[in-house]
């Protein structure tokens, strides 16, 4: 038999609570379109009850950013072992699988909204920056190379929101897909700077021969006149 009476949540939950649900309105709409009562009434709980755990909806919004910038941070760390493009394929379906799972908080987090949580961003790309830097073993790389690199945070950023949105390009596509692009990237750089150019040979050298960068390889090739179907 049921009482009707409510298990009442211990602070850190409450606040976890709250983060939740800011998570899931602020995905959908700015900070400045979201009202305390929205909050209140979407956490069921009174308006003067979540100004007792955070001072106003600022404060509520940087907290769940903080969150979901945390828990994203964490998936671009990966072990340092086997050829980097099978690295980073792990690293992008880990990606992907947060913002599958968390959606809220990733479109939340990328859509910024305020100067502290733009910040927080910012941690996040800085923290894929120097991920992928580690993984290709660099550590104080030139204005190309690390032109390149920024360029495919961005570009991961981009391609996993406008999947959110419109799912009509199968997930794991669009994670291997994202691996091409770095190299694609690399590649294009590596014609003009030579230091990039070390850095591809030095990647692709150990790539396996049925790996992502192999695939791109001989698909791109079956693009140039008179190189198709060679051997």
């Amino acid at each position: 038999m049921t009482t009707g009476v409510r298990r009442r949540m211990g602070v850190e939950e409450r606040r976890q609570q709250l983060i939740d649900v800011a998570l899931r309105l602020f995905s959908d709409r700015p900070p400045e379109d979201v009202s305390i009562d929205d909050i209140a009434t979407a956490a069921g709980i009174s308006r003067p009850l979540v100004y007792h755990y955070f001072p106003g909806k600022y404060s509520l919004y940087e907290a769940a950013v903080r969150r979901a910038a945390d828990e994203l941070s964490a998936r671009f760390h990966v072990p340092h072992e086997g050829p980097f493009s099978l690295r980073l394929l792990l690293v992008m379906g880990r990606y992907f699988d947060f913002a599958e799972e968390h959606a809220p908080g990733f479109s939340a987090l990328l859509r910024g909204g305020s100067v502290r949580s733009e910040a927080v961003v910012e941690e996040v790309r800085q923290v894929a920056y120097e991920q992928l830097l580690a993984h290709l073993e660099l550590t104080d790389p030139g204005p190309r190379m690390a032109l390149v690199i920024r360029t495919w945070v961005g570009v991961a950023e981009t391609t996993a929101l406008s999947w959110l949105a419109d799912r009509s390009i199968p997930r794991r596509e669009l994670e291997r897909q994202l691996v091409h692009d770095l190299l694609a990237l690399a590649a294009v750089t590596a014609a003009f700077d030579e230091e990039t150019a070390g850095v591809l040979r030095r990647v692709v050298d150990q790539e396996p021969p049925d790996g992502p960068f192999a695939e791109l390889v001989t698909r791109l090739l079956t693009l140039v006149p008179g190189r198709a179907g060679d051997g």
